[in-house]
C-alpha cells in the first residue's frame, strides 16, 4: 500500500511543485516516542511516525523503498533524535539513492543537553553533501509558558537567540534576492 501511495503521490505532484519530501527515510522505533502536540489523543496519525518510512526502523527497506526515485527530484523529511545512531546509515542510503534535498531540525530544548553543540555540529557536518532545510522545534519545558515541547516560550527572546546561534553556526552565506525572484513552492508529505 505505501508503494502505491508513494508512486501515486509522485505522479500526481509531477510538475506541479518545485520539490517533494517523503516523510520519512527511517520509522520510528518502536520504544521510542514520537515528539508530537497531543500524542495518541491526534488518533492514528501519530502512528505515521511509527510506519511511514521507507525503511522500517532496523534499516530493512520496504517495498516504496525500490519505488523511490534515484534522480535527485524527491527529497526526505528525517528527523534525528539527540546523538540518534540511525545518522550515518540514513547517510550513506540517502547518498546511494541519489538523494539531494533533506528537511530535518535542531531542538531547542536538546540545546540544553551536556554535549549538545558537539552533537549539532557532527550531525550538521554529516548533512553537508545534502540542501537542508532546517527546523528550529521544540520549546525546553523548563522555558516554556507550559513544561511541554510545543509550549510557547515565556520570552520569546530566548528563542530569537537560539535561533540566532543556529543561523550563525549552520546556515551558508544568503544570497541577496532581486525585486522579480519568486518564492519557490515546496510539498512535503
Amino acid at each position: 500500500m505505501q508503494r502505491f501511495g508513494l508512486e501515486r503521490m509522485l505522479t500526481l505532484l509531477k510538475g506541479k511543485t518545485d520539490r517533494i519530501h517523503w516523510y520519512s527515510l527511517f520509522d520510528l522505533p518502536p520504544s521510542w516516542p514520537a515528539e508530537t502536540r497531543h500524542k495518541e489523543a491526534e488518533g492514528s496519525s501519530y502512528y505515521r511516525h511509527y510506519y511511514l518510512g521507507l525503511l522500517r526502523h532496523d534499516g530493512i527497506p520496504k517495498l516504496s523503498a525500490a519505488a523511490f526515485p534515484c534522480d535527485g527530484s524527491t527529497g526526505l523529511c528525517q528527523w534525528f533524535h539527540f546523538e540518534d545512531p540511525r545518522l550515518y546509515d540514513a547517510i550513506h542510503w540517502m547518498k546511494k539513492h541519489g538523494v539531494r534535498y533533506l528537511r530535518t531540525g535542531l531542538s531547542w530544548a536538546d540545546s540544553f543537553r551536556p554535549n549538545a553543540t558537539a552533537w549539532f555540529d557532527r550531525m550538521m557536518e554529516a548533512l553537508e553533501p545534502f540542501d537542508v532545510s532546517l527546523t528550529l522545534c521544540f520549546t525546553p519545558a523548563h522555558l516554556g509558558l507550559e513544561e511541554h515541547h510545543t509550549s510557547p516560550p515565556k520570552d520569546s527572546r530566548q528563542f530569537a537567540d537560539f535561533a540566532a546561534w543556529a543561523v550563525e553556526r549552520y546556515a551558508p552565506a544568503v544570497l541577496a534576492f532581486s525585486a522579480n525572484s519568486q518564492p519557490k513552492k515546496e510539498c512535503m508529505l
